[in-house]
């Protein structure tokens, strides 16, 4: 078992981050695998575009909802006892899904699946900072998200293929099999993290008070914000991504790959430079830094949506790769700067700043993407508009923390 704070052992160490990585892919497995089966969806469930829209941000509300609990089950409980019952009920909502007759059931089972999916994450997230402290942190931050960018880029592939040679109803018997297999590697390898002398009592009166702590700080919010439209300048295209591949691209459902991989391979990168300047960099400076690239990329971005108001490839979405360069740069340490602002409520804190980054997302996709699916340049500007509001956050938390410094 891991002592809160102490460095682990590099054989643990190196267990762990793909441990954590993988307990945090079942989100991005979850929405991508099934984006190339809406046709095959909605023909035979007989629905309509608007209703296999919802089969997202059903998904999204339901994951946000919950996550104002993981963090706080865990503070109470520990941390391997709320991951391994996420975990089951993943699956069998899965298998729920896989047997899903109707839209209704579907996105019934979908809800489930997101009432599970962020246990992984969002615990996660507190067992690493359990377990290391300040650069240490950071470099286990980054290989876990370097790790974990491999699920959104293989996610819609992977259901591409699986709709060209099954029903899609196997994308989510392979879901329920992960989750299984996921299972007993947690059992076997997943520390408690948590001590009993840590643990916080659970009642509805203190999750109130601790979530008025939290956001209460000054600063909480601008940082949350931050991170969270970082995000979701990308997740713009990800939640449009049937309409930005197969309607704007003219792609085929085996060519999602020319959206993900670029945007996933720009997040991996971006982590291993946020690893790599770890110790050598201020946190201010590594942010700093990645908002460079990504108010580079928005320019890039909008001026070629311009350029070529009908997209071209490759064109059209290296702008999309390095703006998630920044995005990967930046996410671990205004996670880190997050977390450190309440060490005894991490598992809370984690949770607020998940709930506050799906409500968006579900908003984005339930509601804006729709509306700006249908043009390359509403796509870039949207994109745009999240990466300014998320630096106009930075700097306000910046104003905050010099305001807060004596002298």
């Amino acid at each position: 078992m891991f002592t809160p704070m102490t460095p682990a052992p590099t054989f643990r160490h190196r267990r762990l981050a793909p441990l954590l990585a993988a307990l945090a892919m079942f989100g991005p497995f979850a929405i991508d695998t099934i984006f190339p089966a809406f046709p095959a969806i909605a023909a035979q469930l007989h629905a309509s575009p608007f209703a296999m829209q919802q089969t997202i941000s059903v998904y999204l509300i339901a994951y946000a909802l919950m996550s104002l609990l993981h963090g706080p089950l865990s503070d109470a409980l520990g941390r391997r006892r709320v991951i391994l019952a996420g975990v089951v009920v993943f699956a069998l909502a899965s298998i729920g899904c896989a047997l899903a007759g109707t839209i209704e059931a579907l996105l019934a089972f979908r809800a489930l699946q997101g009432v599970s999916a962020g246990a992984g994450l969002i615990v996660g997230r507190a067992i690493i900072r359990d377990c290391f402290d300040g650069p240490e942190a950071q470099r286990l931050m980054s290989t876990v998200s370097m790790i974990f960018g491999i699920a959104p880029a293989i996610a819609p592939i992977t259901g591409g293929w699986v709709v060209a040679v099954a029903h899609w109803s196997m994308i989510f018997w392979l879901l329920a099999a992960f989750a299984s297999l996921l299972f007993f590697a947690c059992i076997a390898w997943l520390p408690e993290t948590h001590p009993h002398e840590r643990r916080l009592r659970l009642s509805a009166g203190a999750l109130a008070s601790s979530y008025r702590l939290i956001v209460r700080d000054r600063a909480f919010l601008p940082l949350a914000l931050a991170g969270t439209l970082n995000f979701n300048a990308l997740w713009v295209y990800i939640s449009s991504a049937p309409a930005f591949v197969l309607d704007l691209l003219k792609l085929d459902a085996q060519h999602f790959a020319w959206l993900f991989i670029p945007a996933i391979s720009g997040l991996m990168l971006g982590a291993f430079l946020s690893g790599r300047v770890a110790g050598r960099l201020s946190a201010a400076a590594t942010v700093r830094l990645g908002y460079t690239i990504m108010l580079a990329a928005v320019v890039l971005n909008v001026f070629l949506a311009l350029l070529f108001p009908s997209p071209r490839l490759p064109w059209s979405v290296l702008p999309i790769g390095l703006h998630a360069v920044g995005i990967g740069i930046n996410s671990p340490t205004l996670t880190l700067l997050l977390l450190d602002r309440f060490p005894q409520y991490r598992g809370a804190v984690s949770s607020l700043q998940a709930f506050m980054s799906l409500v968006l997302s579900a908003i984005i996709a339930g509601l804006l993407s729709p509306l700006l699916s249908d043009s390359a340049l509403k796509l870039a500007a949207g994109a745009a508009l999240a990466t300014l509001l998320g630096f106009a956050a930075w700097r306000a938390y910046r104003r905050v923390e010099r305001a807060a410094q004596p002298g």
